[in-house]
């Protein structure tokens, strides 16, 4: 029992790698944030560039 107290304080005690996690945690936030917006944009620009084509193939 007691070994298990040790091994498992350490554990509990020891925080080296909260930095990169939260880190890593903000990255991946970041990341879906910005292909949310792009699959958005995406469809927007697709739309004005068809009409834009279709203008001007209706212009000549």
């Amino acid at each position: 029992m007691d070994m298990c107290k040790i091994l498992f304080g350490d554990l509990i005690g020891d925080d080296t790698g909260q930095n990169v996690l939260e880190y890593a945690f903000i990255a991946a936030l970041i990341a879906l944030g910005a292909i949310a917006s792009m699959s958005s944009l995406s469809s927007k620009l697709a739309d004005f560039f068809a009409a834009v084509g279709t203008r001007l193939t209706s212009s000549t």
